[in-house]
């Protein structure tokens, strides 16, 4: 029990240290002044995912159309915003896309910059709705490893590097991931418009090889600041780097059983499920969910939004 408590209170020391080498222009933001809101939201979606299901099961799936059409657009345009004010101020800072330590000045552009990625952060909190849709839908195989561990840790790793990082080469992932996710959301929006688009939605494969390129140029870009001493927070580098590599391989895996271990499936004959295509990114699973979604609408007419 002492080395408990010795833990403990070595924890609270050390989060006390940390406060005083945060950034002071983020501490009255929303959400920023502790982690206790965002810790309390991801235990929440984590408390959702237990009793979602369960709450689903004797029930008719949600169809949700037009909630995901206007969440999926909507995202689109969330996500073109930040990426668009991030490209607009770094480059009127004059960032470097090599090495750019975090300045912690009041200038507009360097204040703009910390903007964009708190919203950027906050899009990660708003992404848990993903999951909601998945479940109220009752498309319980989507909900993945992959999927779950993504958009947990990204909401609570983003609030860490807002509060210490924002700004610098934090610009560089963000940048990259919300483009991405306009590409990524922008496909979900389609798909959820009907049938009628999917002969529009060949390239759906080619999402998750995209993401699996943005995490080989973040361990790239990560690696070269290290090997070249940039004046970047090194712990920051090196958490980039480890986190990369766990969705290469997460993501890997899911390529392989979507597109390679299933040599019967044909791009032409799947059909797109917004917010939930096997072929999409951030863990959405396995491309036969289209095929068992179809026989589980045969046997029970879902409920409308």
């Amino acid at each position: 029990m002492e080395v408990v408590t010795h833990f403990v209170n070595d924890t609270v020391e050390f989060y006390k240290w940390s406060l005083t080498i945060a950034d002071k222009r983020v501490e009255k933001w929303p959400m920023m002044s502790s982690p206790l809101p965002t810790l309390a939201i991801s235990c929440l979606y984590l408390l959702f995912l237990w009793a979602g299901p369960r709450y689903m099961q004797d029930r008719q799936p949600f169809t949700l159309r037009k909630t995901l059409i206007v969440y999926n657009f909507s995202m689109v345009v969330l996500n073109f915003y930040i990426a668009k004010e991030l490209l607009i101020a770094t480059r009127a800072a004059g960032y470097s896309y090599l090495c750019q330590p975090v300045s912690y000045s009041n200038d507009e552009n360097e204040v703009r910059i910390a903007s964009a990625l708190w919203w950027y952060y906050l899009s990660k909190g708003v992404e848990f709705l993903d999951t909601a849709f998945f479940i109220l839908r009752k498309k319980f195989n989507q909900v993945s490893f992959l999927h779950v561990y993504h958009h947990c840790t990204m909401f609570i790793l983003w609030w860490i590097g807002i509060k210490w990082v924002p700004g610098g080469q934090a610009f560089f992932g963000a940048t990259i991931n919300s483009g991405i996710h306009v590409i990524m959301y922008g496909y979900y929006g389609l798909a959820a418009l009907g049938p009628h688009m999917q002969k529009y939605l060949w390239w759906k494969k080619y999402l998750t090889i995209i993401q699996m390129i943005q995490f080989h140029v973040t361990i790239g870009h990560a690696g070269h600041s290290l090997y070249t001493g940039c004046q970047f927070p090194c712990w920051m580098q090196w958490a980039l780097i480890g986190y990369a590599v766990t969705f290469i391989i997460l993501f890997a895996n899911f390529y392989y059983h979507a597109y390679r271990g299933n040599p019967s499936f044909s791009l032409k004959g799947s059909k797109p499920v917004a917010n939930g295509t096997s072929t999409a990114t951030n863990g959405h699973s396995k491309v036969e969910e289209v095929e068992d979604n179809g026989k589980r609408q045969r046997k029970g007419r879902p409920k409308r939004e």
